[in-house]
């Protein structure tokens, strides 16, 4: 039996970010505050899709508001890693296949379908 058909589940909230940019600061800002956060990738439709889940906690009664922030580009990413420094010099992004010294390393896991519970 699929993991699918055995779990039913509500639906997080899709949030379309501009840029693969604002997603990579977004994952890196949380591994900097010690959160463990990495991106999923997956194709649907001939687009590919870049993501990350996080939780709004105690968002009203509810014990935390589950959010997809998100971008759509046309090619994957050509790396395993997207990699991210911030300094008085600026940010810079790089995609690579390993980390480095200095960057922040967020990593990139690839799922075969789109997870059931982000509504696109």
């Amino acid at each position: 039996m699929s993991w699918k058909n055995s779990i039913k589940s509500e639906k997080c909230i899709a949030v379309r970010l501009a840029s693969i940019k604002d997603l990579a600061r977004f994952a890196a800002s949380m591994r900097t505050y010690g959160q463990h956060s990495y991106i999923i990738h997956f194709e649907k439709e001939g687009k590919h899709y870049y993501g990350l889940f996080i939780v709004f906690r105690d968002y009203y009664k509810y014990y935390g508001l589950p959010l997809f922030y998100y971008v759509v580009m046309d090619s994957p990413i050509d790396g395993s890693y997207i990699l991210v420094k911030a300094d008085e010099s600026g940010e810079s992004l790089e995609f690579s296949e390993g980390v480095r010294a200095g960057w922040i390393p967020v990593p990139i896991i690839t799922v075969e379908e789109s997870p059931e519970i982000i509504p696109l």
